[in-house]
């Protein structure tokens, strides 16, 4: 009976329907132990967690591997990451390596060729990213700008005193 409704070779319609019903519950479980930061934050860390899960998760959809080892690894790969995230509170180099760190791309008026190179950053996707955070083209009206963890520009206006 299990095996009609669940199926194990050659899955019908009704038998993958099932498990992809199963298996977005079991996703919503799985993400919700893992954190809100699975998606919320965006990071590689997290991105990389989010795609793994899925990637495996879809393995159980398709019967292409046992279903309970499979909802098992994707468990365990939302408890490291969870376990990862606790870690870089306490430890910044456990953050540095999962999470990375900001680089300073602008700052006194001129680029930081070196950090922008190391994050694929061209002055072009730094224009960007100053008229999208603050509304302008100028320069002179930007004291430092940053390439954060997530890949997105930050930028910081000078004070008007």
């Amino acid at each position: 009976m299990v095996d009609r409704f669940w199926g194990t070779d050659h899955l019908n319609i009704e038998q993958m329907t099932a498990r992809a019903v199963v298996i977005f519950i079991i996703a919503l479980i799985i993400l919700r132990i893992s954190g809100r930061r699975s998606f919320g934050m965006a990071s590689a860390f997290d991105n990389v967690v989010a795609v793994l899960i899925g990637g495996v998760l879809s393995r159980a959809v398709v019967g292409a591997s046992p279903f309970l080892p499979t909802v098992c690894a994707a468990l365990a790969m939302a408890l490291m990451h969870r376990l990862l995230a606790w870690l870089s509170l306490d430890y910044k180099g456990v953050g540095r390596i999962a999470k990375g760190s900001p680089r300073v791309i602008y700052e006194n008026g001129e680029f930081n060729r070196k950090n922008m190179r190391l994050s694929l950053i061209s002055e072009r996707d730094f224009m960007e990213g100053v008229r999208k955070e603050c509304n302008t083209e100028s320069l002179d009206e930007i004291d430092k700008a940053y390439v954060e963890r997530d890949g997105r520009i930050s930028v910081i206006r000078k004070r008007k005193d």
